[in-house]
This record gives C-alpha cells, sequence and structure tokens, in this order.
C-alpha cells in the first residue's frame, strides 16, 4: 500500500510543476495515509491474530521496559561519574 501511496505522491508532483494545485493533492494524499492507512493496516493485521488485541500488548509493554531500563542504567551511571552532581540535585528535590 505505501508503495502505491508514494508512486502515486510523485506522479502527483510531477504534475505539480504545470498546476500546482496537484502539489496540495499530494500533500493531502501523504496525510491521510500517515492518519488514516498505517493505522489501519497494522489494527487489520493485529486483529487477525487468535489472541485479539492482547498481541501488541507485550511488545508495547516490552518496550516500556527496555526504555525504563536504559534510563535507569544511565541514572546510575550518572550518579556514579558525578558523585557532587547527583547529590546536589537530590537535595535540590527534597528542599
Amino acid at each position: 500500500m505505501g508503495t502505491i501511496v508514494l508512486s502515486g505522491t510523485v506522479v502527483l508532483v510531477i504534475l505539480g510543476f504545470g498546476n500546482h494545485t496537484w502539489w496540495l493533492v499530494a500533500v493531502a494524499l501523504l496525510f491521510v495515509y500517515m492518519q488514516y492507512g498505517r493505522g489501519g493496516a497494522s489494527a487489520s493485521s493485529s486483529g487477525g491474530s487468535s489472541g485479539g488485541g492482547s498481541g501488541a500488548v507485550p511488545g508495547s509493554y516490552r518496550a516500556y521496559r527496555d526504555r525504563r531500563d536504559k534510563q535507569a542504567k544511565w541514572d546510575r551511571r550518572y550518579r556514579r561519574e558525578r558523585p557532587l552532581e547527583s547529590r546536589r540535585q537530590a537535595r535540590e528535590r527534597k528542599g
């Protein structure tokens, strides 16, 4: 689907050199695709699975957990490398 939309956009941009209205149509096409096309494709593919909508939950939780762990790793590294600064920030948060 994305290939068709991109091909159509290129054709509309080429036509736009003669009539600028086609550029607006190309932008509108891309906007509609970004708003509805990509989300609809992922919703239909996850709806077809045997687990229903639960297939997306572990992936998003796993991504959240990865981000949380990465942030904790950077926080520990910051506290280890800059002990005085981290203590000052902790005092400011308390007071």
